[in-house]
């Protein structure tokens, strides 16, 4: 809000918003606009629609991500703006420390995981990590805690079409355990329901995701004793020079995920782990397709939950700009710009873009303002974000001449790298 407002009636005061989606994105907007309202005026009523009953959330999120904080942008900046970084920091599993203690780092390993480059990057003011990994439920059961706190979240209900009102307002076919049909009215919808988002459906049926050229073979391996090594200290990737590339990380002390990544030229169709035939053909093409990596992949697969194993097309799409056409409809997280999972940035977008649009809507001086301020924090950021997916996948999978370029080019920043955060440290 800015100053001088307190004393007026703000645009938004006695409405009805909805959010469709208790993801990151959408919980983090309730989190930050309850936070940013001032308290002097009379505030919007929120309500929060998520397909998932509570107790099964946790169920579908049994892995990790990243959480940056290299600018402002960062997922760690809007944690610290949303008032939750020192409750989040408790719970990581790989923690960036400013100096690098040789661990909790992003690594980039041989077929052999000899490391051509680890990455230390420098915190910035006010933050006291550059960096982390934290279990997604983790970060989700926090994020609950705190929205709870300033807004109804109605567990179970799925937001299956969306109709924009003559008058302005926003009509919502809802279904609840999925079988109980109603419909609500509110004065502005915040779409936050994922990739797949069944409101962008409705809005812009042409707007749909884009097969990104990757298949990933994923799963959780469970270990009762120690974690195998180097994957127990840092997480990152395996390049292979064959085509093939594989990604590693805990999920807590006794878990790590890995997701073995090839190039296709269609998405696969879909995989059913119940199925005891499709399992044992995925095993089959992870040991296959990896086999030129070295222990200890065969030891992880092996210890793979078959409950857990997934094959994951590499998605995305493009970002769009709000305008006449989606009127009332804000669209937050993946619902505007999915990224794939190669893009590794993807919970650092939704926490910011809940913050940003909460913030945009308590300074403007209305809905308009607002959202044109919003698309310009939005935008440039999800538009690299992308880019930087696309040079990931072209480069985890480079074979031949490609390969061996890659391969030296970061061996050799590697190894400055080490040898300048030496000199440093003496």
């Amino acid at each position: 809000m800015m100053r001088g407002q307190e004393d007026q009636v703000h645009f938004l005061s006695g409405k009805k918003i909805i959010v469709a989606g208790a993801g990151v994105s959408g919980l983090a907007f309730v989190i930050a606009l309850h936070k940013l309202w001032p308290p002097s005026i009379e505030p919007p009523v929120v309500i929060i629609y998520d397909r998932d009953v509570q107790e099964a959330v946790a169920g579908r999120e049994g892995y990790s991500l990243s959480l940056n904080g290299l600018d402002r942008d960062s997922g760690l900046y809007a944690l610290k703006q949303l008032g939750l970084l020192d409750d989040i920091i408790k719970l990581a599993i790989f923690r960036v420390e400013d100096q690098g203690q040789g661990k909790g780092h992003f690594t980039m390993w041989t077929h052999d995981f000899q490391p051509m480059i680890t990455v230390r990057p420098k915190v910035i003011e006010d933050l006291p990590t550059a960096g982390m990994r934290i279990a997604r439920k983790d970060l989700r059961h926090v994020l609950v805690e705190a929205a709870s706190k300033s807004a109804e979240i109605r567990w179970g209900t799925t937001c299956t079409s969306v109709e924009q009102l003559d008058d302005g307002r926003v009509k919502l076919q809802l279904v609840k355990d999925g079988l109980v049909k109603t419909t609500e009215e509110c004065d502005i919808l915040v779409a936050a329901d994922g990739a797949s988002s069944k409101v962008r459906a409705c809005l812009r049926p042409e707007d749909g995701l884009q097969f990104a050229g990757s298949v990933q073979f994923a799963g959780c391996a469970k270990f009762e004793g120690s974690l195998p090594s180097p994957l127990d200290t840092n997480w990152g990737g395996v390049l292979t020079g064959t085509g093939a590339a594989c990604f590693f990380s805990l999920v807590d002390q006794d878990t790590l995920v890995w997701a073995l990544s090839i190039l296709e030229s269609q998405p696969r169709t879909k995989y059913d782990n119940g199925d005891p035939q499709q399992v044992e053909e995925f095993f089959r093409q992870a040991r296959e397709l990896g086999k030129d990596i070295t222990e200890p992949y065969k030891t992880i697969v092996d210890a793979t939950d078959p409950s857990t194993t997934i094959i994951l097309n590499a998605m995305d799409k493009r970002p769009f700009s709000h305008n006449m056409k989606t009127g009332h409809v804000l669209f937050i997280g993946d619902s505007n710009h999915a990224v794939s999972p190669f893009a590794g940035n993807g919970a650092n977008l939704a926490l910011k873009d809940g913050w940003d649009l909460a913030e945009q809507l308590c300074m403007s001086g209305n809905l308009a303002q607002a959202v044109v301020a919003y698309d310009k924090h939005s935008l440039p950021r999800a538009i690299a974000t992308l880019k930087t997916s696309h040079w990931r996948i072209k480069v985890g999978h480079a074979t031949g001449l490609g390969y061996w370029m890659y391969r030296i080019f970061f061996t050799a920043v590697g190894t400055m790298m080490r040898l300048f955060g030496q000199r440093e440290s003496q």
